[in-house]
C-alpha cells in the first residue's frame, strides 16, 4: 500500500516517514506534502492509497483537502493526524473518521492503516461541528454545498454573512458561498468574533478598519480584505461599532 503524508511540520514529516517504512506492506511516497496545495497535486501524480493528512496546515487545511477528494470518484483513503489539544479530536472520535493523535505512536499507526478508509461527505460535514462539552461550541469551519461539492470555509478566513431572503452570502478571503442558515444562528454561534452592523449583516470583528461617513449622512465600513469596498452600517448599530472599534485601540 502507498502512503503519502501530508504535514507542514518537517520534523512530523519525518517522524511518520520513518514510522511507515517499519511497518510491513506500507511504502512512503516521495516527496511528502508541506500543505493542502502540494497534497492535492501530488495525490493527482502519485496516486497514493492512504493519506496521512495533517488537520491544521496553512492555506488549504486538512479538512479543506478531504472535502475535495470527497468529491471525487476515485480518491485515496484518509487518516487525520491531530494534536491532542484540536478542536477535531472530540469530532474525529464521535464520527469515526480514522484518525491519530500527535505524536503518532507505531502501534496506533499499524491499527490505523488498517482500517483506513474513505470518509463519507455526512461524515467530513459533522466534522466541521465538534460534540458539546459546556455549551455551543462554535465551529471552526462553515460547510457549504457548491456545484463542486462540499465547500469548507475557515471561519477565521469569512469577512462577512450577509442575507438576502431565506440564503446567507458568506465573504471569505477566497470568494463566496450561499449558505442556507440564519443570519442569527450565525450571530449567536460566531457573536464573540462578528459583529452586527445591519440587520441583514455580521462582519469579522477583527477585519475592521475604519467607519467613514459618507456626505449624506449614511455610515460605511471599511473591513480588510475588500479593498475599496464598504458596507452600510445601519444608524441603530453606529454606536456598538465605534465602541467596538475604540476599545479595540484602547487595548494593550
Amino acid at each position: 500500500m502507498n502512503v503519502l503524508i501530508v504535514d507542514d511540520d518537517p520534523l512530523a514529516r519525518e517522524q511518520l516517514c520513518r514510522q511507515v517504512s517499519e511497518l510491513d506492506g506500507y511504502r512512503v511516497l516521495e516527496p511528502p506534502a508541506g500543505n493542502g496545495e502540494e497534497a492535492l497535486a501530488l495525490i493527482d501524480n502519485l496516486r497514493p492509497d492512504i493519506v496521512l493528512l495533517d488537520i491544521r496546515m496553512p492555506g488549504l487545511d486538512g479538512l479543506q483537502v478531504a472535502a475535495r477528494l470527497c468529491e471525487r470518484e476515485a480518491s485515496p483513503a484518509l487518516i487525520f493526524c491531530a494534536a491532542a489539544d484540536e478542536f477535531a479530536v472530540a469530532a474525529l472520535q464521535s464520527t469515526g473518521v480514522g484518525h491519530l493523535l500527535k505524536p503518532v505512536r507505531l502501534e496506533q499507526l499499524r491499527e490505523a492503516l488498517q482500517r483506513a478508509q474513505r470518509p463519507s461527505r455526512v461524515q467530513l460535514a459533522a466534522l466541521t461541528r465538534p460534540p458539546l462539552t459546556d455549551g455551543n461550541v462554535p465551529r471552526t469551519h462553515i460547510s457549504a454545498r457548491t456545484r463542486r461539492g462540499i465547500e469548507l470555509v475557515p471561519v477565521d478566513k469569512a469577512i462577512f454573512f450577509i442575507a438576502d431572503h431565506k440564503y446567507v452570502t458568506l465573504r471569505h478571503e477566497g470568494g463566496e458561498v450561499l449558505l442556507d442558515e440564519p443570519l442569527k444562528a450565525l450571530e449567536d454561534e460566531f457573536g464573540e468574533r462578528f459583529v452586527r452592523i445591519h440587520r441583514n449583516a455580521l462582519v469579522a470583528r477583527d477585519r475592521i478598519e475604519r467607519l467613514q461617513r459618507t456626505p449624506l449622512g449614511h455610515f460605511q465600513l471599511y473591513l480588510r480584505g475588500l479593498g475599496d469596498s464598504a458596507l452600510i452600517v445601519s444608524r441603530r448599530h453606529v454606536a456598538g461599532v465605534r465602541k467596538l472599534m475604540h476599545n479595540h485601540l484602547a487595548a494593550p
